[in-house]
């Protein structure tokens, strides 16, 4: 194992692919001649060139529809977007092209490619740069969502994502991207669709994902004082959802408490919320609860934005509410 940054984990997952699949490149803004706006691919220009390293104009638009076309063609585009607040630009090749061109096709056409970039809220940058958009890229059928949460996952779910004969959208966050964390050395994908146990636990299951699962470890270390063991499940990936995971863990542990960095309405949470209570009502020895933003944009005032956020106190309160306590 080797310890290195979660920018750096993403940069290798492409730089590997890259080396592995000449078929495979990265365009966006500021990727190449920069390295990246968060420095994700950085050397990656010097490596493989500019014809495979492609720095785009400000049009979103031009180059997810660019991304589609070329992936229709044999290709397996890597298309940055430097925060998803503006893949809401070029969502139309998104939704309208990307994801259905198979169907729509009669099969004719595959659509390998990956939009990868940082998604919901990095601190005070207000409400139209901190938005968290999962659940409406999950609820398009013909796309998978990847939202990985440390660097060891987003290697292995990112090698795995480029592989992948359909679209993918892989979602990452400003505020992880110097996050550390140990990586193997030698070649590894981790599949989509399987979530993972983070922290085994009996009396209570906690389903995040992404980097607002941080404070479910940290009010997991709270609680764990007063001798409440709770079962964390990282989702990686919220399409396709790991529902048996989850069944798993509830039937085990009897309560559940689902953290979200996403508007309340309509959100990941509500649908696992639904399946869990459907499938195995029966589990449950309390009402599910489900945490999430403030139902407003994102404000940009520090006070207020702590205030907005989830965080670990709230999990706590919603832990020992499913519990009684």
């Amino acid at each position: 194992m080797k310890t290195i940054q979660f920018r750096e984990a993403i940069c290798e997952a492409m730089s590997e692919e890259m080396r592995r699949d000449e078929s495979v490149y990265l365009m966006g803004e500021e990727v190449a001649e920069y390295n990246g706006a968060y420095k994700a691919s950085k050397g990656m220009l010097d490596e493989f060139g500019p014809d495979r390293v492609l720095d785009t104009p400000i049009s979103e638009l031009g180059f997810a529809g660019i991304g589609v076309g070329s992936a229709m063609n044999g290709n397996r585009p890597i298309i940055e977007f430097m925060t998803f607040n503006f893949s809401l630009v070029g969502i139309d090749q998104i939704i309208n092209n990307a994801a259905k061109m198979r169907q729509m096709s009669g099969g004719q056409f595959n659509i390998p490619i990956v939009f990868r970039g940082p998604t919901a809220s990095a601190g005070q940058l207000g409400a139209t740069h901190s938005q968290a958009f999962e659940n409406w890229f999950a609820n398009t059928p013909g796309l998978k969502v990847v939202v990985p949460s440390n660097p060891k996952d987003a290697k292995g779910l990112l090698k795995s994502a480029i592989r992948d004969n359909d679209p993918v959208i892989f979602m990452e966050s400003e505020q992880m991207y110097g996050d550390k964390g140990e990586v193997p050395e030698g070649e590894y994908t981790i599949p989509l669709g399987v979530a993972e146990i983070k922290r085994d636990g009996s009396d209570v299951t906690i389903v995040s994902f992404g980097k607002i699962i941080k404070e479910a470890y940290k009010a997991a270390d709270e609680l764990a004082k007063e001798n409440i063991s709770c079962e964390i499940i990282d989702l990686r990936t919220v399409r396709p959802l790991d529902l048996d995971a989850i069944f798993t863990s509830v039937k085990k542990t009897n309560r559940l408490v689902i953290l979200e960095e996403a508007w309340p309405l309509a959100n990941i949470a509500s649908e696992i919320t639904y399946q869990v209570q459907s499938n195995i009502f029966d589990y449950l020895d309390a009402p599910i609860i489900k945490i999430n933003t403030a139902d407003t944009p994102t404000p940009y005032s520090p006070v207020l934005l702590e205030e907005w956020l989830p965080n670990s106190t709230d999990v706590i309160k919603a832990v020992k509410k499913v519990m009684y306590k």
